[in-house]
């Protein structure tokens, strides 16, 4: 692995000590929590929830907690004040306001005093992230956002956490990512996998069977037109 991928991490411990790292759970928030906690001397990570105390995700939580010996702090995920507000498979309430990101991240910094945040962003995960990494640099001092993986591809990122012993959550195992969403295959999958948990979802967003149900239907057409 070259040595070259880690200069955006050497460079960011020259400017501060501290660091406020975005865990999902998922390979290359791992992979970015691991690289944080040896380059720099303060790192707080941060858990942002669809909803609250899902057991496989807290499992992972847990386990991270455990071998870095430090707290995962757990807070809503900012898309949770639009499904919220505007009745995701549950009743709408436009009294709640619609939280930016940017909100997000200042309560996170208000909160332990920590500026730069990182995360798991890559070049090549999309279009979007290309552009824009291409523009502020995988150091971008007008946001205070590092990009430690910037110029990683997706073997690196797992041929890293593989070396050095890093599990992903259990979700990923059966979504193949981290659970970000109430899609209907996404919620179908966690019905059959995590009944307990799909239940708690259930709790917090009433109508969300027919999230399942669509799901079904979504699996039947696709078995039909192989």
């Amino acid at each position: 692995m070259s040595t070259a991928l880690y200069d955006t991490l050497k460079t960011a411990a020259k400017i501060t000590d501290s660091v406020l790292v975005g865990f999902s759970g998922g390979k290359d928030s791992i992979a970015a929590l691991n690289l944080c906690r040896r380059y720099f001397p303060n790192v707080q990570p941060y858990f942002m929830y669809i909803v609250p105390g899902l057991e496989f995700q807290e499992r992972t939580l847990k386990y991270y907690e455990q071998i870095y010996q430090l707290e995962i702090i757990r807070m809503p995920h900012f898309m949770l004040s639009e499904f919220l507000r505007y009745g995701s498979y549950r009743e709408y309430d436009l009294d709640i306001p619609i939280v930016k990101t940017v909100e997000a991240y200042n309560y996170l910094r208000e909160r332990t005093g920590i500026y730069w945040i990182a995360a798991g962003e890559r070049i090549k995960d999309s279009i979007v992230r290309r552009a824009m990494i291409k523009e502020s640099g995988s150091i971008d001092s007008k946001r205070g956002r590092i990009y430690p993986l910037a110029y990683w591809s997706k073997a690196e990122v797992l041929a890293y956490n593989k070396a050095h012993k890093l599990p992903m959550s259990l979700e990923n195992k059966v979504l193949g990512f981290s659970f970000r969403s109430l899609m209907p295959l996404d919620i179908l999958k966690i019905k059959r996998t995590f009944p307990n948990d799909y239940e708690k979802i259930k709790s917090f967003f009433p109508l969300i069977e027919a999230s399942a149900k669509q799901g079904e239907l979504i699996e039947r057409y696709e078995v039909s037109e192989i």
